[in-house]
């Protein structure tokens, strides 16, 4: 894999990551409001009551978390097609039994 290569795929995927992942947020915070009725807690207001701050926590980070895991497997596999190489970074995991 030459050094262009891995540059460029960083690129691509800093970029692509922090688009995708500040939509992924506007997208959980409406949510939060469609389900509450509220805007999403300040986990930092001490006046937010525990369980609610948790919840927002819990769902903000497996909603972030899901966004940026399937960007990365589009991505992958969009540079594996358009490049013809594995995408650098992405270890190709092999399973013998």
């Amino acid at each position: 894999m030459r050094p262009t290569s891995k540059l460029v795929w960083k690129i691509y995927m800093g970029v692509f990551g922090a688009a995708t992942t500040i939509a992924a947020q506007q997208g959980i915070k409406i949510a939060w409001r469609a389900a509450t009725g509220k805007k999403p807690p300040s986990a930092t207001d001490p006046n937010t009551p525990l369980v609610e701050a948790a919840s927002w926590a819990i769902a903000s980070g497996v909603g972030v978390g899901l966004t940026q895991f399937v960007v990365t497997r589009f991505a992958a596999s969009r540079w594996a097609k358009d490049m013809g190489t594995q995408a650098p970074g992405i270890p190709q995991i092999k399973l013998k039994i």
